[in-house]
């Protein structure tokens, strides 16, 4: 197959939207070509056949030049390529810009969009393409037929549990520890004993903090949150949940933007996970935590098939039920080790069944090449 390929950003380094590299990676192993045209280029780590070309964001350039760019790549790429399909990742302006030259060439366009947010964006790419696919179905907020669910692509192998205890352990430092990334913007978690809560997800108001904050205050728990203030909000965010957490007397640690690896060892040494992500928003940290083997506690019935027979345990009643999260964390805490530890396991190998990967790319592929998902 050869596969031309819209990202919005190709950057193995980015801490949100690192893992589309992930992805691309994945996809060169079953393609004879991805040829990837993406808004911003950063550090790029890809098999040799593939190759990557960029409108120049990195550059600074104004949106006038990076559209010339876009349609100078693309007439060229087109001009001198056949391409078999065209997979828009998180990119319906591209979808939208390109889909007449596409067609034109009988090229499908399958767009991948997962966001609450509808945009015209959004309608003008859906328009141009032949398939639109998603992680659930609640991610994609147009209705269509065209829509195909394939699930997140959570590496498994790459988010996985920590090894075994050896007999005399010792307290491991995260890599996203401050003393070890400049810039970390977190202090260095104490080693005393105490149950760890995290949460990983970028510091915004959607993303409802404060109700994680509310639940644990008075638990005795270590809570941290994992992940830089959201690009574009309000500076005084993180000091508004600084002071919340002063006013009830709860000690928390803001780590600020990590890498992948810093989010995992997170992940790996904490009690507990928490996602507070409304419906429409299906948070892929989430998936992450339970691949680690923790146990999170959520609040999108999107996330149900993963949680299995622990639903009703992990599940809460909505972002801002900090009474109904504060009584699944007093729950879980009261739990054996060993008990904690059984469900993170059941919880890993519903990610692997709905969200790995490896099962995306399955989905994908067949979705590219008839339009349809694989049998199961």
């Amino acid at each position: 197959m050869r596969l031309l390929l819209f990202n919005l950003a190709t950057d193995a380094t980015d801490p949100v939207l690192g893992f589309g590299s992930v992805w691309i990676r994945e996809l060169a192993a079953h393609c004879e070509t991805i040829d990837v045209l993406t808004m911003y280029r950063g550090v790029v780590d890809l098999p040799d056949n593939v190759q990557v070309y960029s409108a120049g964001r990195e550059h600074g350039w104004s949106k006038a030049r990076r559209l010339t760019t876009f349609y100078r790549h693309l007439t060229r790429l087109l001009s001198a390529r056949r391409y078999d399909v065209c997979f828009a990742h998180m990119m319906p302006l591209f979808a939208a810009l390109s889909g007449p030259l596409l067609r034109a060439r009988g090229i499908p366009l399958v767009l991948w969009y997962a966001h609450r947010q509808e945009t015209r964006q959004l309608r003008l790419g859906l328009a141009m393409s032949w398939r639109a696919v998603t992680s659930v179905a609640t991610s994609f907020p147009v209705p269509t037929d065209k829509l195909r669910v394939v699930g997140q692509g959570i590496d498994t192998d790459f988010y996985s549990p920590p090894l075994p205890k050896p007999c005399a352990p010792s307290v491991p430092r995260p890599t996203g520890d401050v003393s070890q990334n400049e810039g970390g913007g977190g202090q260095e978690p104490s080693s005393d004993g105490r149950p760890l809560i995290i949460q990983v997800a970028r510091l915004a108001a959607i993303k409802h903090q404060a109700t994680t904050i509310r639940a644990v205050a008075g638990t005795g728990a270590q809570l941290a949150f994992v992940g830089g203030v959201q690009p574009g909000y309000p500076d005084d965010y993180l000091r508004q949940l600084e002071a919340l957490c002063a006013e009830l007397s709860q000690r928390c640690r803001f780590t600020g933007d990590l890498p992948a690896a810093g989010v995992r060892d997170w992940n790996r040494r904490a009690t507990i996970a928490v996602n507070t992500s409304p419906v429409g928003l299906f948070d892929k940290s989430a998936l992450e935590s339970m691949a680690c083997a923790l146990p999170t506690v959520v609040c999108n019935p999107a996330f149900a098939p993963a949680l299995g027979e622990h639903r009703d345990l992990l599940m809460i009643g909505g972002p801002e039920d900090a009474a109904g999260l504060r009584e699944r964390l007093a729950h879980l805490l009261a739990l054996p080790e060993g008990e904690r530890g059984r469900i993170g396991r059941a919880l890993r190998q519903g990610v692997i069944r709905e969200h790995s990967l490896k099962t995306l790319i399955k989905r994908l592929l067949s979705v590219f090449e008839t339009g349809e998902l694989p049998p199961a």
